[in-house]
């Protein structure tokens, strides 16, 4: 099958091979998903480039990718859920991706059923980012109706989704874009947009139950001034804690490093009396049954900025890299057949 190839880390010239490599193999808990489109996300960059060598196992060449939606063309014998022909999106588990490829293996428990109204491109524009508001808002910060959420980079891939899902909840939102994408951000909800370029969001801030960060250092120590005691400040881009280490699995070789990374914020944190932490997303089939259900039912809208073609993999990479994709850029890998 065609695949997009990751030969060797670095950020430098570094672009993806297009190649051939063996169909997946599934085990007794898999299905093997032909892929319609991939979302092409900014962790892919990441993953590309090396930053997450230390802490997830691939190793090169591998093919790359952490979203799918596509139809299931196999099963494990234990599959239960999933039959061929259902058209079913993910996020791959950590140790399993590779959604940049004509067809992927995806344990039963990381998958769902596409949401019905969505088309192939949409769907699989949100699982990584959909998860990670998830995980953050509701399972980390149990946003409730009524609180105060800043959310940052408000028109991105996970800023997007996650405004959505804030006032879903009920939360008053915040966010941070540029003055061309201030409508976006308001219709998606945003109650108080912030232009990064011409306002310090620290001055016009206070006060606040939770911040969703996900920007650079200078940004996170600004982030612990807008919440009030008790109020929690979760990170997208780091530093990595030592749970995080625990989550990863690897809490003896990993623990010693993430305490000394996010020692100077952990402590910032707890002189203000904030909870920080890192978050990881993780691969959840129960989760985005939640979020298509909302979906589904018309709370949550993807946002799409462009569609590339499969051979275009590496065009798509380079936009993201640019940053500044509006809510998500995706690849479509199979071409729809004209009867």
């Amino acid at each position: 099958m065609r695949a997009f190839i990751v030969d060797r880390y670095g950020k430098n010239d570094n672009e993806l091979r297009a190649g051939d490599v063996p169909e997946p193999t599934i085990g007794a808990h898999d299905v093997l998903v032909q892929v319609h489109a991939a979302g092409v996300n900014a962790l892919d960059s990441k993953i590309r480039d090396g930053e997450f060598k230390l802490f997830l196992p691939y190793r090169p060449p591998f093919v790359l990718g952490n979203d799918v939606a596509g139809v299931v063309t196999r099963a494990g014998a234990r599959v239960r859920e999933f039959k061929p022909g259902d058209e079913v999106y993910a996020r791959p588990g950590k140790n399993r991706i590779g959604t940049f490829a004509e067809f992927i293996a995806v344990h039963e428990d990381d998958l769902a059923r596409k949401p019905k109204r969505l088309t192939m491109e949409e769907a699989a524009s949100l699982p990584l980012v959909g998860l990670t508001a998830w995980q953050a808002l509701i399972e980390r910060a149990h946003l409730r109706k009524g609180q105060k959420v800043f959310i940052q980079a408000g028109s991105g891939g996970v800023g997007t989704f996650a405004i959505q899902l804030a006032k879903h909840l009920g939360a008053t939102v915040a966010t941070t874009t540029s003055t061309a994408n201030a409508g976006l951000v308001e219709r998606l909800g945003a109650d108080t947009v912030i232009d990064y370029r011409k306002d310090d969001f620290e001055t016009v801030l206070h006060d606040y139950d939770v911040v969703l960060h996900s920007l650079d250092n200078e940004t996170l120590k600004k982030s612990l001034r807008v919440l009030k005691p008790g109020g929690k400040l979760i990170s997208l881009s780091g530093p990595p804690d030592p749970d995080f280490a625990r989550e990863m699995g690897k809490p003896w070789i990993l623990r010693p490093a993430t305490r000394v990374l996010s020692h100077a914020i952990r402590t910032a944190a707890k002189h203000r009396q904030v909870d920080y932490s890192f978050l990881f997303m993780r691969a959840s089939g129960t989760q985005l049954r939640e979020i298509t259900s909302l979906i589904d039912d018309g709370a949550i809208e993807p946002v799409v900025d462009r569609v590339f073609p499969f051979e275009s993999t590496n065009e798509a990479m380079a936009y993201v890299d640019e940053g500044h994709v509006k809510g998500k850029a995706v690849v479509k890998v199979r071409r729809t057949e004209v009867p």
